[in-house]
């Protein structure tokens, strides 16, 4: 923890090297012991391919279905499974992704959360804290309290993602008091639904020293919210199952990568976005080598800083905005790809939460639960918002008592049923046709 703590001001030059050595050392294991890159370098020698294998580039981009299909394929040809840590994840796909991770790589992942979140944020291990995760800790159908579970170990209070009713909430509430409560970790969405029961209750007597986000983007209206009921500032978290990257938002406001886990490029398509603008995720971890995960597109579309620096004082990477997974972008019938979408929920609509669902390249559905004050006229400003950014889309608008989530309890603001191929190709037809 300390050494990542010092490491933090380091010059790019600094970082560079530290990243080379560990990288270069991932790439040889993989190359010599791992099953799947193992035969990716014996096809290209029999090929009479004459490539580098030191070079990043030369490595073919890793999709998430390959590991899903063959996970053992990746692991080390010297790793036990038995002694590492098993991962299974389904994310928004549903479909089961197994991840084994060492000892070694769990202590790493560890000691930098505690140095770059609890610490950045003036709390520790020692302060109680409320985690609302994807763990079931209470029956679905149960509609009396407890929906939570006390951790005396780790000073945790788990609680339930699934039962944040509008009429349970006041229960919650009641228990981050009753448990003396000093700060709160959990998925956006289900902090989000606490500060709207704070805000309508008009309570005050529950105030924190930091509210953490994480899984989910965070908005700037869900922030606001978030802030204002717990009376303390929100810093967003960003991390995966794979553990080939993580970050965390500084007072500053900026969130920043952590390059001891790994290494980052920004994709569009197969070559490499232009600098500064958005792309694809891909990364190459260098903390886990004994299931190497190398130029994986993790599913998430960003891009970072050009700046080599923060107002904070640290040199760690910028991620300069999440815009979401690959299946989160919308398309537009002139060819755009249209990333966050919180813009048009600002200026205090009255909507306790939505989703936007594009059915088809021309049809947008937004699930919405209506908050007081909610009238006709409010879902026409929210329609011509969407039709500002989208084109002439048709926009359907669905009010619903809860908007569903998915696996895991995760909520999802933004779903295309449209593939990327699809979106592009339909778009190109009617451009043509227009054109004739």
């Amino acid at each position: 923890m300390q050494e990542a703590l010092e490491r933090e001001n380091w010059n790019q030059e600094q970082w560079h090297q530290w990243q080379q050595e560990r990288l270069k050392k991932i790439l040889h294991g993989a190359l010599t012991k791992v099953p799947y890159y193992r035969e990716f370098w014996e096809k290209q020698k029999r090929a009479g391919a004459k490539l580098a294998w030191e070079d990043l580039r030369n490595w073919p981009i890793l999709q998430k279905e390959t590991v899903r299909t063959n996970p053992r394929a990746f692991l080390a040809d010297d790793a036990n499974p038995g002694e590492m840590f098993h991962q299974c994840t389904s994310g928004t796909s549903g479909k089961p992704l197994d991840i084994w991770l060492s000892r070694q790589a769990i202590t790493h992942l560890y000691a930098l959360f505690e140095a770059r979140v609890r610490k950045w944020n003036g709390v520790s291990r020692k302060h109680r804290v409320a985690t609302l995760g994807g763990q079931l800790v209470a029956p679905v159908h149960r509609r009396r309290p407890p929906f939570w579970v006390w951790n005396a170990a780790l000073s945790q209070l788990y609680m339930s993602s699934y039962h944040l009713a509008p009429d349970l909430i006041p229960a919650y509430l009641d228990a981050l008091r009753s448990y003396r409560v000093e700060y709160i970790f959990g998925y956006v969405s289900s902090l989000h639904a606490l500060a709207q029961g704070i805000l309508k209750s008009g309570r005050t007597d529950i105030r924190m020293k930091v509210a953490l986000t994480n899984a989910e983007p965070l908005y700037a209206y869900q922030s606001e919210a978030i802030s204002n009921a717990f009376q303390c500032p929100v810093r967003e978290t960003y991390g995966n199952a794979e553990v080939v990257s993580a970050g965390a938002q500084c007072a500053a406001g900026k969130l920043h990568l952590w390059p001891e886990l790994g290494v980052v490029e920004v994709m569009a398509g197969d070559q490499p976005a232009a600098e500064g603008t958005a792309g694809d995720l891909v990364f190459t971890g260098i903390t886990n080598p004994m299931m190497p995960l190398i130029r994986y597109r993790i599913g998430d579309r960003g891009h970072l800083s050009i700046a080599t620096a923060c107002s904070c004082g640290r040199t760690l990477p910028i991620l300069e905005s999440i815009e979401g997974r690959d299946d989160d972008i919308l398309f537009t019938v002139d060819g755009r790809q249209i990333g966050r979408l919180d813009p048009v929920f600002k200026a205090n609509l009255p909507i306790a939460e939505a989703q936007i669902v594009q059915e088809t390249l021309s049809r947008i559905r937004v699930r919405y639960v209506p908050a007081e004050g909610y009238s006709p006229s409010a879902g026409q400003v929210l329609i011509e918002r969407l039709r500002e950014r989208m084109g002439p889309v048709d926009v359907v608008l669905e009010p619903v008592p809860e908007v569903p989530r998915e696996r895991g309890g995760k909520f999802r603001a933004v779903i295309c049923r449209v593939s990327r191929e699809a979106g592009q190709r339909m778009a190109r037809g009617i451009q043509t046709e227009k054109l004739k």
